[in-house]
């Protein structure tokens, strides 16, 4: 995944997620694929995934094959 230079990622988190600052990620959609960090945590790094491999891993989800 490619960040042009200059752009900011637009960070989205779950609406299952509520406020108290728990378990949950953000992720933001990139030149190519998708970003994923802790939510806690969101000055640090985070992670790069091509829309493939994020939209598979959302049909896992979907299919409830990731159990």
């Amino acid at each position: 995944m490619e960040k042009s230079p200059g752009t900011r990622l637009e960070w989205r988190r779950s609406s299952y997620s509520g406020d108290t600052g728990g378990e949950c990620v953000e992720v933001a959609a990139g030149d190519g694929g998708v970003a994923v960090r802790d939510s806690k945590r969101g000055e640090r790094a985070y992670a790069a995934v091509s829309a493939d491999a994020w939209q598979a891993f959302v049909d896992g989800l979907i299919e409830g094959s990731m159990r």
